[in-house]
């Protein structure tokens, strides 16, 4: 079977640039983070604190702000309307904190006004959380019975696994938005001071590239499995 034997050198091909990003972005937001998360910013306020403003002036009193557990596991989630930001941002008054903190809100400023990408990704979410394991475990179940039966219930593994592909390219206009509000807010408000914007965007640029590579290493795996098919003898 080619997916078992000489499609490894097409696997390495197409996956190893997106690896090689992916891990040179994970690595640039730990230095970014690292480096600014000891730098206090100037009015001392600590991530919640910063979510809370920016939510209040926007009449958003009603969304929640909780600490959650992990390193940098901040999120919005607008089916909740809560904000969880992670013990490292929460309690945090450093730059790194506020801009985290602020990207973060940026995500619920989208879901007030309507910001459709973000609709779009939150409906897609219990597709791509089903297509992400059973996608894989259809297509290869596929592969193995013959090509007659086969190829058809491959192509579906496929299908259900490519959304996840698209909710990663729709991820990157909802994160770099929300980037943009954050950045604007922070230095309109007053709430970060002209010079510390550089490390804010250290740090929300750094994070940008986090979701490049994803959305690279889905669309190459995508392509992998459908280049198999595609390949595929039709009969045995």
């Amino acid at each position: 079977m080619f997916f078992l034997s000489g499609g490894y050198g097409l696997f390495f091909l197409l996956s190893l640039p997106a690896l090689i990003l992916g891990l040179w972005a994970q690595a640039k937001v730990r230095s970014a983070f690292n480096k600014y998360s000891k730098v206090r910013n100037m009015l001392g306020m600590t991530g919640a604190e910063v979510a809370r403003k920016i939510l209040m002036a926007n009449q958003l009193s009603n969304i929640k702000i909780e600490e959650t557990s992990g390193f940098l596991s901040d999120h919005y989630d607008p089916v909740k309307k809560v904000l969880r930001l992670s013990p490292d941002i929460f309690k945090s008054n450093s730059i790194a904190a506020a801009g985290v903190a602020a990207h973060e809100v940026g995500h619920a400023l989208q879901d007030q006004g309507g910001y459709f990408p973000l609709q779009l990704r939150t409906f897609l979410v219990p597709t791509v959380q089903i297509g992400s394991w059973l996608g894989p475990i259809i297509f290869f179940l596929g592969m193995l019975l013959a090509p007659s039966i086969g190829t058809n219930l491959a192509w579906i593994g496929l299908i259900l696994f490519g959304f996840t592909a698209i909710f990663t390219l729709i991820t990157l206009p909802v994160e770099l938005d929300a980037s943009r509000r954050a950045k604007a807010w922070l230095l309109n408000s007053g709430m970060i001071y002209p010079s510390e914007i550089n490390g804010v965007n250290s740090v929300l640029d750094a994070a940008a590239w986090t979701y490049v590579a994803a959305a690279i290493q889905a669309i190459t795996t995508v392509m992998y499995y459908a280049l198999i098919l595609m390949g595929r003898p039709r009969r045995n």
